[in-house]
């Protein structure tokens, strides 16, 4: 199981997220934000939200260029999880305004995307 299985905002993501078959990302043209760890040392996370409207809400401040841009599940499981295990890349998921939220390995995301049906 998981490490965040029971992480109210972790489960809303992943459940959202199979539900709708959607994740949201913030895009400025073609840069795709890239943010650094709090948890780990020379480590980056790429946040997704599980619906727009939480995604939006982040476009604001420094993020003020970024746009909310859905990606398909499918291409996200299939390509983009993969893509940011090789890369050490973790996955911030459904962030809250202070940016508060798990940053999970793509294989463990992937894993409990798979379990809900």
């Amino acid at each position: 199981m998981a490490e965040f299985e029971h992480d109210p905002s972790y489960q809303k993501f992943v459940e959202e997220a199979k539900t709708n078959g959607v994740v949201w990302t913030l895009a400025d043209g073609e840069d795709l934000l890239v943010v650094e760890s709090v948890e780990f040392e020379e480590t980056d996370v790429m946040p997704f939200w599980s619906n727009k409207a939480d995604a939006q809400a982040h476009c604001s401040d420094e993020w003020a260029a970024y746009k909310p841009e859905a990606i398909p599940l499918d291409v996200f499981c299939d390509g983009w999880l993969k893509e940011m295990y090789d890369d050490g890349v973790l996955i911030g998921t459904n962030w809250d305004e202070s940016l508060n939220g798990p940053e999970v390995e793509p294989r463990e995301l992937l894993e409990s995307l798979a379990r809900v049906q």
